[in-house]
């Protein structure tokens, strides 16, 4: 592994490692983050006006380029709203 890979994953680790930090002080952020992924998840551009909304309205920052860290936080939104649909 490159150093720059190296980094590129430290750097991922540690904006998890904040996020994990905002949601066990606040735990309803991810119920929050949910719900306007369900609203949302069918829209043109999802992933962007899921990212400004929860920006919006949490304590939780997600810039417009987004990091590995953002896209995975994206991704998994995504994956459980998903999943909730499928059994139902």
């Amino acid at each position: 592994m490159s150093s720059l890979e190296l980094r590129n994953r430290d750097r991922a680790i540690e904006e998890l490692r904040i996020f994990l930090k905002k949601i066990f002080v606040e735990p309803e952020i991810i119920s929050h983050s949910l719900a306007i992924t369900r609203d949302l998840i069918d829209e043109e551009n999802a992933d962007a006006i899921i990212a400004q909304k929860i920006s919006d309205t949490t304590n939780v920052k997600i810039p417009t380029e987004h990091s590995d860290a953002d896209k995975l936080f994206l991704q998994v939104l995504r994956e459980v709203v998903r999943d909730e649909k499928a059994m139902y």
